[in-house]
Order: C-alpha cells, then sequence, then structure tokens
C-alpha cells in the first residue's frame, strides 16, 4: 500500500469540541487524583496475561500428557497471546502502561513474544492508523490485498460477494502472517518510505533487529519444542498454528468491530488532500464501541471495546476508559456529535459481517 496523497485535517472546530473534552478530561484525573498510565490492576492483569501464555508453555514442554491435553493448552496459550498483546504490548506502546518509559518499553517489547515488531506495530497503529483512521489508501488497517474488501473505496472483484462467509477463516491467520510475512515485507516498505517515529532506530540496525528477534520467536516456540517434546515434530507445527490461529481469531474480530462496521464512515479527502472535519471529530465519526457495560469483555480486551476512547486519548490507560467514556459520550451529545456504540458483542458481530456483505456487492 502506497499513499499517494498527503493529507492534513480542517483546522476549523467552531464549537471547539476537542478542546472542552480535553478540559474535562483532564479535570477528572486532576480531581481524582489518579495518574493516566496503569495502577495495580493493570499490572495484576499483567501476570494473569503473561500466566495464561507461559503456564500451558511449560506445561506442555515438561509434563507426560497426551496430546489432545496439550493442544487443548495450545489453544489457551492462544487466548494468553490475545490478552497479553491488547492488555500488555498495546499499552506499553502507546505509551500508557506506566509514568515510566523503561517500563512501557519493556512491556511494549513483548511483542516479540507474540509473532510482532516493535517498529513495524508503531508505524502502522501509532502513526498511519491513529492519524488516518478508515482513510482508504492511508489506514493500513484497512488493506488486505485482493481477498478481503475491507472499504468502499477498495477495489471490487468477484469473490467478494462471498467475504462475509470465507472472512472468518481467513481472521485466524492473523499474527501467524506477522511471524512469518507481514514483518518481512512491512519493514522494507516503511523503511523505503523513510518512515519513522521519535527514537526510533536506523534501518540498519532495524533489520538486524527484526532477524535476531526472528531467531529468537521461532526458537521459542518451535525449535525448543521439537527438541524437548517426545512427539512428531509436526504435532508440535500444529500446536505452533492452533495457539496462532486462536489468539488471531480473537484479535481480528476486536479490531474489526471498531472500525469495519456499519456505523464507522470512511471518508475522502478533498482535491487538495484536506478532511472534511479535524482529526477529533474525525475520530468520533470513524470509530466505535461496543459491549462497554459487559466487565468481562472490558477486562479482557484491554479496552479496546471502548476504541472511541482509545482514539482521543491513546495516551491513557484502558483501565481508565470505562470512567473517560462517561466525559466523552457526553461531551459529544451535547456538542450534536455521534457517539457510536454497539450495546452487545453479538450485535456489533452481526453489524459487521452484515457490512462485510454489503462491501461483496458489486459496485454501480
Amino acid at each position: 500500500m502506497q499513499a499517494t496523497q498527503r493529507l492534513r485535517f480542517s483546522r476549523k472546530d467552531s464549537k471547539e469540541f476537542f478542546k472542552t473534552l480535553n478540559q474535562r478530561v483532564n479535570q477528572y484525573f486532576k480531581e481524582n487524583k489518579v495518574e493516566k498510565t496503569g495502577n495495580w490492576k493493570l499490572y495484576l492483569k499483567t501476570v494473569i496475561m503473561f500466566s495464561l501464555l507461559i503456564a500451558p508453555y511449560i506445561i506442555v514442554l515438561t509434563l507426560a500428557i497426551s496430546l489432545w491435553y496439550k493442544l487443548a493448552l495450545c489453544v489457551l496459550m492462544g487466548i494468553g497471546m490475545a490478552g497479553v498483546g491488547m492488555n500488555v504490548m498495546h499499552d506499553g506502546n502507546h505509551g500508557s502502561f506506566s509514568k515510566y518509559p523503561w517500563i512501557n518499553k519493556i512491556m511494549g517489547g513483548s511483542i516479540y513474544f507474540l509473532a510482532g515488531n516493535v517498529f513495524n506495530w508503531k508505524i502502522q497503529h501509532n502513526v498511519l492508523h491513529h492519524t488516518y483512521t478508515n482513510i482508504h489508501g492511508h489506514d493500513e488497517d484497512l488493506e488486505a490485498g485482493r481477498v478481503l474488501r475491507f472499504s468502499k473505496h477498495a477495489a471490487w472483484h468477484p469473490h467478494h460477494r462471498f467475504q462475509h462467509i470465507y472472512s472468518v477463516f481467513l481472521y485466524g491467520l492473523l499474527t501467524i502472517n506477522w511471524a512469518i510475512f507481514a514483518d518481512f515485507q512491512q519493514m522494507k516498505r516503511y523503511t523505503k518510505r523513510k518512515l519513522s517515529y521519535l527514537n526510533s532506530k536506523k534501518p540498519s540496525l532495524q533489520w538486524v533487529g527484526l532477524f535476531l528477534t526472528k531467531i529468537m520467536y521461532f526458537s521459542i516456540w518451535i525449535v525448543v519444542p521439537i527438541f524437548v517434546i517426545e512427539a512428531p515434530w509436526w504435532t508440535v507445527i500444529i500446536g505452533f498454528v492452533v495457539m496462532h490461529y486462536t489468539a488471531g481469531l480473537i484479535l481480528s474480530l476486536v479490531f474489526q468491530l471498531a472500525h469495519v462496521i456499519e456505523d464507522a464512515e470512511m471518508p475522502e479527502a478533498d482535491r487538495s488532500g484536506t478532511m472534511k472535519n479535524t482529526w477529533a471529530i474525525h475520530q468520533l465519526l470513524t470509530t466505535v464501541n461496543f459491549s462497554t457495560k459487559n466487565k468481562i469483555v472490558n477486562w479482557f480486551t484491554g479496552g479496546l471495546n471502548h476504541q472511541i476512547e482509545h482514539h482521543i486519548f491513546p495516551h491513557i490507560s484502558h483501565i481508565h476508559y470505562t470512567k473517560i467514556g462517561e466525559i466523552v459520550k457526553r461531551t459529544a451529545r451535547e456538542f450534536n456529535l455521534p457517539y457510536n456504540e454497539y450495546k452487545t458483542t453479538r450485535s456489533a458481530l452481526y453489524s459487521h459481517f452484515k457490512f462485510l456483505k454489503q462491501l461483496g456487492v458489486q459496485p454501480s
């Protein structure tokens, strides 16, 4: 994907929505005397999520249990992998896990155990996705090659008529694609475009880091189990795929329910490359919350079901989203702006696949 036009957002917000919202959110933290970063609740959750990932791995390597039990443990590892990604890595790489940068760096670096790469993730997610949310040709989260069509502005192909059926089977391949293909493709693309962020290393060091961390990753998850587990090597590969497929399916569905859904707009810039709205209002229009009253969903998804709050305040830890969500919702309605949300995960899933079906219809 190559962006062909440099975009800029409108600076005209006569009602001063974001200024008002920012003041109110800051006032909330000041009055309650709490940090915007994580606290003991996040630290406890971090221990639990890493335990879900590491404990089954140790059991698989050390206990003489049947392959079926080990396969079930691989599913549990996949859940743990998704949990670490959404709750720990995500906050760490947004700088919201802790007030100490070195702790954020360590927690963000957990992505190396999940198949990803910090440099690529920060470019794709922090820079491109958070800046150009749902803008075709700029937000890479909308890109799926020719296989899936996530935007009405993307090219249509005949097989898209069935994407609402086959898409869910492809979603599980997300993280294994990161591990094997996507990171190398992104590194090549981003370094060629000279994309970077604050304190990022020079391209040559990024490439060295990528190869070293991939060697470490495959050694931990494939090489070591093959030599330790008394079972055919192909059973290790199956377990590896099952773990990744579980994590990929969870992560894909959570991500898609926030943006590739009926109520989320996918605007384009005018001929001069200017977006109609300011950045903050753009986030309201292109982002959707779901199941925010469900404590289990809130806890496990790392607040990614509060995408509106996350997109407007990415440097605030997800543990605060339920509280500040009330402020964002009230302020948006006060300024006659939308606040898109689905009451349940089920209704959001229905809307997502319905939207995929609509995008699968050949444009007139």
